[in-house]
């Protein structure tokens, strides 16, 4: 373990059972900005360092940021048996302790919040991303957070008698495998897993591995060992995701997979890990509703609706869609149309950008063909350009594109509406008005539009604009859809106790909820514990019920088949 701020490289090895090891190659990270600015010269300085053919002068090149150690099959094996024989050890800690230790990872990343944010900026995200990626981490950790999860995951109460205790115990061992498109902060799952007294094997993504690998060298792991977590407890790796993934579902020292991605290898690996006796904790892809009423704030609404561009729309649980009211909808769209191609593409350390390279940029363009052709008005955007802003068939960046939707029936057959949508693409969809009464018209539209989210086949979360109570009643106790609903607020804005992923759907599979990763890697247990008295149970009156009186001496009750005439019993 080596890093150290200002220019020098950081450089991390694999971390195997909580001490470095030497991996089999090393993964080098360029600057962002660099990549950007001379691509091909850069890439090949990355190409020629990773594959071990660099002059002694590439290694102190000022483009490059850092390193990480490339784990091998041998390595991922150790960290699973480590993981398994640590474990017992780190959940009899008690549970106030492993709660100081997120505790202590909160003020942590606070006082090193800068240090944090530089890593995240060189490794691609804008300043504004990384601001909101380390507001999501302090919410994750934050001290209600962590109050809510003591509450949960122990409950005691006394009944007829006994102590009756309801306790989440730790599923034992816990693999996850981040996102690559937010690595560090689905990676800070992690943190709430180990403070639930499991052990953690986490593979950062080869692709972009910084992040991760310093959030767990540098912050998490000192932490964890002041906190008196054996060795084995933690391990971080770094190696490609299919191989690791078939690693663990067949080994018998992992308990549960924890994974990011998209929803058809989330129920592909589902499948596997049902197959393997594995507990599969998903979280995958979002294709999230913003519904804005006639009387929303519309100013408010619009901002929420341009976080679809943050990162230029490759976060999951952006909003990617908008529904909006008939009487409102030229006004929002004009507003929104304003900003969105306002907005600029540059480097990332530049406070006003908020756009990245698009990875899936053939993908965007078959999408807004699709949308075109079947209806939809294509107001801005869509065209690929360079890091300056100019057109470039080959360019890196796609220039936000705003389409306009009529008709809630035309929007059900896009997919630029149905699916989720990985690139800087927004649809504002006006359902049709009825010709109706006004306010029958309303109920009437309204109806319609919770129909509309509800059948979204993914659920990550939804948001509302309204003031009417009424509307904003319907919306909150109706919509099933989504582990997450916001209301006249930022869409993808984190709040302590309030889970940050989870949803429904493809979005979380089978299993999906509003992720809370104290209680999805763990499970309930029921206890009861007596005085030790020897009388019997009486079910009854551990019911709640008054003891009922027993037949007196001389009444037998007779058999079928008996008069119910008494005798006097036998003496």
């Amino acid at each position: 373990m080596n890093a150290s701020s200002g220019t020098a490289l950081r450089s991390y090895p694999v971390l195997l059972a909580g001490l470095p090891a030497a991996g089999e190659s090393w993964v080098h990270w360029p600057r962002s900005s660099a990549v950007l600015l001379d691509t091909y010269e850069t890439v090949a300085l990355k190409a020629r360092l990773d594959h071990d053919r660099a002059d002694p002068a590439d290694h102190d090149d000022p483009r490059l940021v850092g390193r990480v150690a490339r784990s091998t099959g041998e390595q991922a094996l150790a960290a699973l048996a480590a993981a398994r024989e640590a474990q017992p050890a780190w959940a009899r800690v008690p549970l106030d302790h492993r709660l100081d230790f997120v505790r202590a990872f909160h003020r942590l990343l606070r006082e090193r919040a800068e240090e944090l944010m530089s890593v995240l900026v060189a490794e691609g995200n804008p300043l504004q991303v990384s601001r909101w990626a380390l507001s999501a981490a302090l919410n994750l950790t934050h001290p209600d957070s962590v109050a809510y999860a003591r509450a949960a995951m122990v409950w005691e109460g006394g009944h007829a008698g006994r102590l009756v205790r309801l306790v989440r115990k730790p599923d034992g061992v816990v693999c996850l495998d981040p996102a690559r498109n937010a690595p560090m902060l689905t990676a800070l799952s992690g943190v709430p897993t180990l403070a639930a007294g499991n052990a953690l094997v986490v593979n950062a993504p080869p692709t972009v591995p910084l992040s991760t690998a310093h959030l767990f060298h540098e912050l998490v792991a000192p932490l964890l060992a002041d906190h008196g977590a054996p060795p084995g407890t933690l391990s971080v790796l770094c190696a490609p995701a299919r191989p690791m993934l078939r690693t663990w579902l067949a080994s018998p020292h992992c308990d549960d997979i924890f994974f990011f991605g998209g929803s058809a290898q989330g129920a592909e690996l589902t499948r596997s890990c049902l197959e393997h006796g594995k507990k599969p904790i998903m979280e995958l892809a979002g294709n999230d509703a913003l519904v804005v009423w006639r009387d929303a704030d519309l100013d408010g609404a619009v901002e929420a609706a341009l976080e679809r561009y943050l990162g230029s729309g490759q976060l999951c649980l952006a909003p990617k869609f908008a529904l909006v009211h008939p009487a409102v909808a030229d006004d929002f769209t004009e507003r929104l149309h304003r900003k969105v191609a306002a907005l600029r593409v540059g480097l990332p350390d530049d406070p006003e950008v908020v756009l990245t390279p698009v990875i899936k940029r053939n993908q965007c363009k078959e999408v807004l063909d699709d949308a075109v052709a079947r209806g939809a008005e294509l107001l801005c955007g869509g065209d690929l350009v360079d890091v300056h802003g100019r057109p470039s068939p080959r360019g890196p960046f796609v220039r936000p594109a705003l389409l306009r939707v009529r008709g809630l029936e035309r929007a059900a057959a896009m997919n630029a509406v149905t699916e989720e949508t990985f690139f800087p693409l927004m649809c504002v969809v006006v359902p049709e008005a009825a010709t109706s009464p006004a306010a029958a018209s309303d109920d009437a539209l309204l109806d319609a539009v919770l129909t509309f989210v509800n059948a979204n086949r993914y659920g990550l979360r939804n948001s509302l604009w309204a003031r009417d109570p009424h509307v904003v009643h319907r919306f909150t106790d109706e919509v099933t859809n989504g582990g997450v609903l916001k209301v006249n607020d930022s869409h993808i804005g984190t709040l302590p106790v309030l889970p940050i992923v989870g949803g429904t759907g493809l979005s979380g599979g089978v299993f999906g909820e509003a992720n809370v990763s104290f209680l999805r890697t763990t499970r309930l247990q029921g206890i009861s514990l007596a005085t030790g008295t020897g009388e019997p149970f009486d079910h009854l009156a551990a019911a709640g019920m008054p003891l009922v009186a027993r037949p007196a001496p001389s009444t037998r009750i007779p058999l079928p088949g008996q008069s119910g005439t008494s005798r006097k019993a036998d003496t």
